[in-house]
């Protein structure tokens, strides 16, 4: 197995593992998203705990597959590259704020506050905080990094071109969607915002599928300017 086949075959397990992930943790921060009572109430805190390193792992992902991609992409087009990987680390820094956010609501239960309703303020504090994070992070800014690799991988081939514009369109939509959501048209766990986010879902897994069975195709580097033509040198005769 050569080096560019591995590269692919790494990245497309971290595009994976941020798929299963991120998932995960939404569905195992249930409780705590759902219930405005939750730091005023008890019981186990293990759903929320597995949350939380569900979204430890997420972010490592994350900037693992821009990490791992940036040496073979970098060679179709270095500015796009590099904002790729600096807006994946933006990315996870976000995921992770939302991360700490909920593992403080764990931390103010565990220690019984005694005004509830104080405690119930906070706690909803916490989980609004989570909530943009939620949008900032794996909405706007994963559109954003979506176009950014999709327009490098229709650029180089080096996965199949419709699977490139399934990225731009999922990536794009995702972002106007976050934008909806931001200015209050309808709330971010909503039919509509799930819609809205299928189309880079599928992206996402089509482009970790393609690059962990098939790897990357062969495809020659772009090059930024031609090479120079040899010209004759005229001789003068004194």
């Amino acid at each position: 197995m050569n080096s560019t086949r591995k590269t692919a075959l790494v990245a497309g397990i971290f595009y994976l593992l941020t798929e299963v992930t991120a998932i995960g943790a939404l569905l195992s921060y249930g409780p705590i998203l759902s219930d405005p009572t939750y730091i005023a109430a008890s019981g186990d805190d293990t759903r929320v705990l597995i949350g939380a390193f569900l979204e430890v792992l997420l972010a490592v992902a994350v900037v693992g597959s821009a990490v791992t991609l940036y040496p073979v992409i970098k060679m179709y087009g270095g500015g796009l590259a590099l904002g790729y990987v600096a807006g994946r680390l933006i990315e996870a820094a976000i995921i992770l704020v939302g991360t700490m956010s909920l593992l403080t609501i764990v931390t103010l239960r565990s220690d019984g506050p005694t005004d509830s309703q104080a405690a119930v303020t906070v706690g909803q504090s916490l989980v609004a905080l989570h909530g943009w994070t939620f949008l900032f992070g794996p909405k706007l800014a994963l559109g954003v990094n979506t176009v950014l690799l999709a327009s490098l991988m229709f650029r180089s081939r080096l996965v199949p071109r419709p699977i490139a514009v399934l990225g731009l369109f999922g990536g794009s939509l995702v972002f106007v969607s976050g934008t909806a959501v931001l200015f209050g048209a309808y709330a971010d766990l909503s039919v509509t915002g799930f819609a809205a986010a299928m189309p880079v879902l599928a992206w996402e897994l089509s482009v970790a599928l393609w690059m962990i069975i098939k790897g990357f195709r062969s495809v020659a580097p772009a090059t930024d300017s031609a090479p120079a033509r040899t010209r004759p040198t005229a001789s003068v005769s004194v």
